[in-house]
């Protein structure tokens, strides 16, 4: 189907003609919003994102599907320092 939502590309027939195929585009895959890393835990299959249950699509703990566990911790301690200094 022809639709500007999809990637076009440019294929070499056997034939020797140059056609246009559609391809959609995909799913990108989850990152932290700190450091960029991807997230473990976080599905990107399309199945399990429009049908699946919300503990099926991200961890259950603070910030999770948003924040990978490194910066999570170092935010913790970097909370927990400020709460003792008052």
């Amino acid at each position: 189907m022809r639709s500007r939502s999809k990637r076009r590309v440019s294929v070499r027939t056997p034939g020797g003609t140059t056609k246009v195929h559609y391809v959609s585009l995909g799913h990108l895959r989850a990152t932290c919003y700190i450091c960029g890393k991807e997230l473990n835990g976080v599905p990107w299959n399309e199945k399990i994102i429009r049908g699946g249950a919300k503990s099926w699509k991200r961890p259950e703990r603070m910030f999770g599907g948003h924040i990978c566990h490194s910066c999570l911790s170092m935010l913790l301690k970097l909370s927990a320092r400020a709460s003792l200094k008052v």
